[in-house]
């Protein structure tokens, strides 16, 4: 991709919306509920953005932060295998094998402020600050540096809503999406103040509540329908706020971006793969109730690991291997080819089923999935071992989905744009 060249304004600002679709934003310009959005589509540019494959979080905003897929930079889900096993471990920001925009611009001596990105607990040092976004565990473990903490203790800052209370009721999502946000805004308007020259500032409550309250968007005689847009406005007012100062500072709109990570829609149905590779004869279990994947049995030759990512049962990579190498490439032509005429109630449920070797360049590419399951709108794909049917429903009302994430710039960034491609626009700016 060409990046034209421009004046540099030594200084960038990244607004991250999680899991807000493209369409939803152009929506919502439209109808002015959204009016600075609808103010800067004026300005510049709202470019459609594919995410991660999968299209998940701790893949999409490692590829943001480092430019890179996960055969570069390691992270390829928010669970991974351990080495030659079949048991699940929790990769973490140490795990990450390439270096993050903040780590390149802190070798050139520049200060960067880094607020609430996902995937970078625990947090390390830093030339500035960092504060650890979703899946930190405890915030003493999630700010660097440690000097901070104190103030963000007293301040009530919290590192995310509480999904265990928020399944209680929409009232108790509400206060736990307010109790965030304002703790959030306190450390934006303390360390606005800070010297910095890459200010970065995440919002996950989006996704929150995208996830427990979608149907709220689409019903307009939803209960909480005017309450979901409320909290847009909010959201709208602080790009606002943000925007103008990022302005007052540079004298410009250049090195100013706002971008979310996947995007969103409405679940028809939960799509259990790991069922329907039993039901096809690729995958087989060792006992009647598995626990996990390390009851499959030997006859095996495909697994799936959430969200929608297969494995192989290869030889010298899994225990129970009987997969030869040489027989990779018929095997999932083969499971691709049936799972594309997988339908629900008449409707095609998988959109596509992508190759490893096409998603993924570098050298840890090997340790990834060997095919990425991508359903069609309303089809989420999972890899529960515990499930008995092919389709079902969870309390979830949204999904992810995979390009139909955003990206607001004052350039143009070109057609076709990736997450992993906004880094080095943002790094041209100095």
């Amino acid at each position: 991709m060409t990046i034209p060249k421009r004046k540099k304004t030594n200084r960038a600002c990244v607004i991250g919306l999680d899991g807000v679709p493209h369409g939803m934003v152009v929506e919502l310009a439209r109808r002015g509920i959204m009016s600075t959005m609808a103010r800067l589509m004026d300005l510049g540019h709202l470019h459609k953005m594919k995410a991660s494959l999968p299209e998940i979080s701790a893949v999409s905003w490692t590829n943001f932060m480092t430019g890179a897929n996960s055969g570069t930079h390691g992270i390829f889900g928010f669970t991974d295998f351990k080495p030659h096993s079949y048991d699940i471990r929790f990769p973490n920001f140490l795990d990450l094998n390439a270096p993050t925009l903040w780590d390149k611009l802190g070798s050139q001596g520049k200060k960067s402020i880094v607020i609430n990105q996902p995937s970078t607990y625990p947090a390390r040092k830093i030339e500035g600050v960092l504060i650890s976004g979703f899946v930190a565990l405890e915030l003493a473990k999630a700010v660097w540096p440690m000097t901070y903490r104190a103030t963000l203790e007293q301040m009530g800052y919290q590192i995310d809503v509480d999904t265990t209370k928020v399944r209680e009721s929409p009232e108790v999502l509400w206060q736990e999406l307010t109790k965030t946000m304002a703790g959030r805004q306190k450390a934006l308007n303390l360390l606005w103040e800070e010297k910095w020259n890459y200010f970065e500032f995440v919002v996950t409550g989006t996704d929150r509540l995208h996830h427990f309250l979608w149907n709220a968007y689409e019903d307009p005689g939803h209960p909480s329908h005017q309450t979901f847009l409320d909290y847009y406005r909010h959201i709208d007012r602080l790009i606002g706020k943000i925007m103008a100062a990022y302005r007052k500072l540079t004298n410009t709109y250049d090195g100013f971006y706002i971008l979310s990570d996947h995007g969103f829609t409405g679940i028809v149905q939960e799509v259990y793969l790991n069922v329907w590779l039993e039901r096809n004869g690729y995958l087989k279990f060792s006992k009647p109730e598995p626990e996990g994947l390390g009851d499959i049995a030997a006859r095996t030759r495909a697994f799936a690991l959430d969200p929608n990512r297969i494995y192989l049962n290869l030889k010298g990579k899994f225990p129970k291997g009987t997969v030869e190498r040489s027989a990779k490439k018929a095997l999932k032509e083969e499971i691709a080819g049936k799972l594309g005429k997988l339908e629900y109630h008449g409707c095609k449920v998988v959109r596509k089923v992508f190759f490893s070797e096409n998603v993924y360049s570098g050298p840890l590419a090997g340790k990834g999935p060997d095919l990425i399951v991508v359903g069609e709108p309303g089809f989420d794909m999972k890899g529960s071992v515990k499930k008995k049917e092919i389709f079902g429903r969870s309390g979830l009302q949204g999904m992810h989905t995979w390009d139909d994430a955003f990206c607001w710039a004052s350039e143009d960034l070109g057609e076709d744009l990736a997450i992993e491609d906004v880094a080095p626009f943002i790094l041209k700016n100095f």
